[in-house]
């Protein structure tokens, strides 16, 4: 192909994130706050305007006005004439019916396939944490004149059995596509790994719009793009996967190299804020040459009075410190930690309130959550089970504006 090809992309946005229940229970899944002042969209948005592809489509449905407010209000690129990154809510375009799959959510968005005329169609998922250069994918796409080609990681093979697997040949052909299979198969290179798809994929234009007009024809089709339109080109034979291990990230650390984590799950989301607070992290949020992009908001630096301290933690600008003891934590923007309070482990999202004296031990305290003088959370097991909600680890989970007195 001569020239620059013409990419669009569409993040899929409208899962509503059932899984991470209460954090979900007013926001749509990529809009639930991370790390601070990030939302989960930010990691995809950032991947692919730092790659270059700068026509960017985020298909919502569910809950989707905070974050619809977060992308038209951080995600504006510079005036150059045909440069966006826009959300595209759900218009029932065919009818009066919802997205009834991710697939179908493409279908009935096609309007924008046909506006901008691209080359490719880049089609990421909304809620991974990862960097990528969704560039070097795009060379394999085009080089190998795939239809569509999807990003591989790889993982143990038995640990694989929850996620959509890939078997390929040694020319990266995809020959087959299983929905979580007992017993996962092997990369041509190593009996014990298996390629896990990341939910990412580039196609060209023209393969993508004819799946999508089979699939919609399909009375018995779930409309779905990895059960339903990847396996529709694996038995075309046009599929290829890319391995997320030739991926290279300007900045990257030997230590984050292919750090990818879904945070589909309480406990998937706490672990991966976990990641981030050593000295070493296994995710590296300082890396300048391919930074994570986001919104600041208009709040002082941090502030630790009367001997407070946090130690193997983040500590989001606005934040008070005072006679508290924070140690592996994350926490955000604006939250207050009074005297003789005790965080441990914990992640606190922006606007948490932790009173006098409290204690609050491997915990998630959405936005604007109060716990009050003297209340312990995660210390009683069984107390915290009957009052709140608490994953299958042990982290105990307060929804948004909620108060533990």
């Amino acid at each position: 192909m001569k020239g620059k090809p013409r990419v669009l992309g569409i993040v899929l946005a409208g899962g509503e994130g059932k899984r991470l229940w209460p954090l979900t229970a007013d926001r749509a899944k990529p809009a639930v706050p991370f790390a601070g002042n990030y939302r989960l969209v930010d990691f995809v948005l950032s991947n692919l305007v730092n790659a270059g592809f700068h026509q960017l489509c985020v298909l919502t449905q569910y809950k989707s006005h905070s974050l619809d407010r977060h992308i038209s209000t951080t995600w504006r690129l510079s005036n150059v004439l045909g440069q966006y990154v826009t959300p595209v809510p759900a218009q029932q375009r065919l009818g009066p019916r919802w997205y009834t799959g991710s697939a179908d959510a493409i279908f009935q968005s096609l309007n924008l396939v046909y506006d901008e005329q691209p080359d490719h169609i880049a089609v990421f998922g909304a809620d991974h944490v990862y960097r990528m250069d969704p560039g070097q994918m795009l060379e394999q796409h085009v080089e190998s004149g795939a239809g569509v080609t999807v990003a591989g990681i790889r993982v143990p093979r038995l640990e694989a059995r929850a996620f959509g697997c890939i078997d390929s040949d040694a020319d990266r052909r995809i020959t087959s596509f299983l929905e979580k299979p007992d017993d996962p198969p092997s990369v041509p290179d190593d009996p014990d790994v298996t390629f896990a798809s990341m939910g990412n994929y580039l196609f060209s234009t023209s393969a993508l719009v004819e799946a999508l007009r089979a699939d919609a024809a399909d009375r018995d089709s779930m409309h779905d793009m990895g059960g339903d339109i990847i396996p529709m080109l694996v038995d075309q034979g046009t599929a290829h996967v890319y391995d997320f291990a030739d991926n290279v990230v300007p900045g990257e650390t030997e230590r984050d190299k292919g750090y990818w984590r879904d945070v589909g799950t309480l406990d998937a989301y706490y672990d991966a804020h976990m990641d981030l607070v050593s000295a070493h992290p296994v995710f590296n949020l300082y890396n300048r040459q391919w930074p994570i992009r986001t919104a600041t908001p208009p709040l002082p630096p941090a502030k630790f009075v009367n001997s407070g301290t946090a130690t193997e933690s983040i500590v989001g600008p606005g934040s008070i410190i005072s006679g508290a003891t924070v140690t592996d934590s994350v926490i955000s923007a604006d939250v207050v930690i009074e005297d003789g309070a005790v965080v441990e482990g914990s992640v606190l999202l922006p606007g948490a309130r932790v009173g006098k004296g409290a204690v609050v031990r491997k915990a998630i305290l959405d936005k604007n959550v109060v716990v009050g003088d003297g209340v312990r959370l995660g210390v009683e097991p069984e107390s915290d089970r009957e009052r709140y909600t608490v994953s299958a680890s042990g982290v105990v989970v307060l929804g948004k504006g909620a108060r533990a007195d």
